[in-house]
């Protein structure tokens, strides 16, 4: 006599599991699409390599101006700055490649690897197929925006760890020679470059932000990170508009040079705290909206 064996609705079988919940065999989600992989995916990548190109090859344009047009002297409307030591030491020369860069050159690798992050994906339209791995969404933005930082941050060292060979070979190594007199030890002016490193940075989190978050909104890359580009150029000329007087002083552009406080006999902290928190403070509202936004967001490329 043959028997029937009802299903145990404690242990579903497959074809009772519910849709929502059932998983292929071996799944974590926590598994998919790891760091080292996405780092992989976008070191390989010919923007990536070309703003490295770019990054090394400025120390030894510089070098080579100055061996063309001499040293800068004098001193501009505001007093002496960076430029006019670039040639006394390797670490003059390292603070001086920072000084003429971090207004405009560094903010591009920023906006190019996390405008250029998500955006790219949409635009080849392997976007939804990430995601029908199944790789979670949440998942898949912190990969890439935990990537897209790094690469950000490698290129802000790569830039004066350069420089600092370079400008070491070509001048020597000697104290950082401090534009409005004295001198710092050269052990003493590492740290204080790593310190300006470090917060230019931090500084530039709200550029990161801006252009992840118009990353996650358009399947055009350009856009994106031509948009983030765009607006902190209008933070710039916003930031030179004083008749806002101290509404000037939530604008993230304003602190963009207090690194330089870093530079002085005595290390000043009150700049790049206010800076670092004003960048901090749109770079959380920014990222918020990002992962807010890409959860409901309807994915067709």
């Amino acid at each position: 006599m043959s028997t029937t064996t009802l299903p145990d609705p404690a242990h579903p079988g497959p074809a009772h599991r519910d849709p929502a919940t059932a998983t292929a065999p071996g799944y974590r989600a926590r598994h998919t699409l790891p760091l080292l992989v996405e780092a992989k995916r976008q070191f390989r990548r010919r923007r990536t390599l070309a703003m490295g190109a770019v990054l090394v090859a400025l120390p030894f344009i510089l070098v080579a101006a100055f061996a063309v047009g001499g040293t800068p002297s004098g001193s501009g409307r505001n007093g002496p700055t960076l430029l006019d030591t670039a040639t006394a030491s390797g670490a003059n020369f390292s603070a001086t490649c920072l000084f003429v860069s971090a207004g405009f050159l560094l903010v591009v690798p920023v906006a190019l690897f996390c405008g250029d992050t998500v955006a790219s994906e949409a635009g080849w339209s392997s976007l939804r197929y990430l995601l029908a791995a199944p790789v979670p969404r949440a998942r898949l933005l912190r990969s890439k925006l935990t990537v897209a930082l790094v690469f950000s941050l490698a290129a802000m060292v790569v830039l004066p760890v350069v420089a600092l060979a370079v400008g070491t070979v070509a001048y020597g190594w000697g104290p950082l020679e401090l534009p409005t007199g004295g001198s710092l030890a050269a052990g003493d002016a590492v740290l204080r470059l790593v310190l300006v490193v470090a917060f230019i940075f931090v500084s530039q989190l709200v550029t990161a932000a801006l252009a992840f978050w118009l990353s996650t909104r358009t399947d055009a890359p350009l856009g994106a990170v031509g948009g983030a580009v765009g607006l902190t150029i209008v933070g710039n000329v916003l930031d030179a508009v004083t008749a806002l007087g101290s509404w000037r002083d939530f604008l993230p552009a304003h602190w963009q040079f207090a690194w330089a406080d870093a530079l002085q006999p005595q290390l000043e902290w009150g700049g790049m705290v206010k800076g670092a928190a004003v960048s901090v403070a749109y770079a959380l509202v920014l990222f918020a909206l990002a992962f807010r936004g890409f959860a409901r967001k309807d994915i067709v490329s």
